[in-house]
């Protein structure tokens, strides 16, 4: 009951997070807003997840799992009420960052709650779940979205979310119980302060990349990026210093661990792909081969869907396997995959499109499930709530890495392409060209990294 409730809620905050992409045209022009200020909705969810989730793993030891899961519901509820009743873009804004504090929070919430509650032997199976959270959800957003702009406002993104947060956060907070004793340690004001600075700081900055490669900005991104980084090393020295006094925000301790360091990898590489060709493939559909943001929903979503039915059966060969046998082949197939997506151009059709990002959310699936069991189950039990905290973290960083990434390469090669709507068209096609190129060749790390996973450490958890 309890994980299904925590799947649920944290199913719902995902699928909020892409919701507006496809509006944002709309909410721009209803608002009289220019391009890079109403990128602001989705880079100020981004920034505020980032700060958040590294305070996740103190939150957890602090405060029972339904004391947080009420004030992250709670803060999401609210924050998607402010998104609905929102009169300008000031209120939206507001509305968007309280959503993402309480959607911060239900991640790690739900990682560290799988990890305490099921038995080793069938955690593959359940850690499986993740994955609908994981994939449907996001590819769902673009979907739903394109459906309700079809007939109705913006503002009834938020409202037919509205219901949905307060039946869940409702039945949660009866349901749920305190699953352990909270620990009274206090927190360290000045860890919170540079994890805020340093996470911060690196989200924003590689995601201002992509806008710089497209028009001069006042700041050059790699000042923030610069900035988050010198505070990065910063907040690492000071967990060190704090886990010798059992008071670290963050353990670090979970890196000993030689698999949660090489699955952390693999999943920083992974997120940058992701990322990169989730930002990207909507672009290059719409823009690139002229189809509308229903089609984009509807050749997105069955790759979300099949990815999200599997995911189960996927962690149940986990249980039986372990990760290796999965990884490598997994790593692969999805190079193979997306070799093929860099042929791609203005001649593609729906059904190609369709079919291969299918095929692509498979090898995904069969990726990343076993990644999140193997990562986890790596690390002591006290050290959950911090390997939870971290990978949330990293995911944040991955993404807007791989935003940066693939814009920045898109925006280089399309930029070349001016004239009318046929020039344009092959420039947003060779510009998606050759960014999928390069996350192709990125992708290539994974195979490496997976061979030298050990299954020696399996079963660390039981000590």
């Amino acid at each position: 009951m309890v994980i299904s409730i925590l799947l649920i809620s944290t199913f719902v905050c995902f699928l909020n997070e892409t919701l507006l992409g496809v509006a944002l045209p709309v909410i721009m022009q209803e608002l009289g807003i220019a391009a890079s200020v109403g990128q602001w909705l989705n880079t100020a969810f981004m920034l505020t997840m980032a700060i958040v989730i590294p305070t996740t793993g103190y939150l957890q030891q602090r405060f029972s799992t339904r004391t947080l899961y009420v004030a992250a519901m709670s803060a999401f509820v609210i924050g998607t009420l402010l998104g609905a009743l929102s009169p300008n873009f000031a209120i939206l804004l507001m509305g968007r960052v309280v959503q993402a504090a309480g959607s911060a929070v239900m991640f790690p919430l739900l990682m560290t709650t799988i990890m305490d509650l099921v038995p080793e032997q069938s955690r593959g199976r359940i850690m499986g779940n993740i994955g609908i959270v994981m994939s449907v959800a996001p590819a769902m957003g673009p979907a739903v979205s394109g459906l309700i702009l079809n007939s109705l406002d913006w503002r009834w993104l938020f409202w037919v979310m509205l219901p949905i947060g307060v039946i869940t956060a409702t039945i949660g907070s009866i349901k749920l119980r305190a699953s352990h004793t909270p620990n009274k340690a206090s927190i360290d004001v000045l860890s919170v302060l540079l994890s805020a600075l340093a996470f911060g700081g690196l989200v924003y900055g590689l995601s201002s990349f992509g806008e710089a490669a497209r028009v001069e900005v006042a700041v050059s991104p790699w000042v923030p990026t610069a900035i988050g980084a010198a505070f990065m090393a910063l907040f690492v020295w000071r967990q060190i210093e704090l886990a010798k006094e059992d008071r670290a925000l963050l353990n670090l301790n979970t890196f000993k661990s030689a698999n949660f360091r090489i699955g952390l990898t693999l999943m920083l590489v992974a997120m940058v792909v992701m990322f990169g060709f989730g930002i990207l493939l909507p672009i290059y559909i719409q823009d690139g081969l002229g189809l509308n943001a229903l089609s984009t929903g509807l050749i997105l979503l069955p790759g979300g869907l099949a990815m999200g039915l599997l995911s189960p059966v996927i962690g149940g060969l986990y249980d039986k396997f372990g990760a290796r046998k999965l990884l490598i082949p997994a790593s692969l197939f999805v190079a193979a995959v997306l070799w093929y997506m860099t042929t791609f151009n203005t001649n593609t059709n729906f059904w190609t499109l369709l079919i291969s990002y299918l095929v692509f959310m498979v090898g995904i699936g069969f990726f990343f499930t076993p990644l999140f069991s193997m990562t986890m189950a790596s690390v002591q039990p006290q050290l959950y709530p911090h390997a939870s905290a971290t990978v949330g973290s990293l995911q944040q960083v991955g993404g807007a890495a791989g935003t940066a990434m693939f814009i920045t390469a898109f925006t280089i090669t399309s930029a070349g392409f001016a004239g009318d709507a046929v020039a344009k068209a092959e420039g947003v096609t060779a510009g998606t060209t050759q960014a999928f190129t390069l996350g192709a060749i990125i992708w290539l790390l994974t195979p490496v990294l997976a061979f030298a996973i050990s299954e020696k450490n399996r079963g660390v958890q039981k000590h």
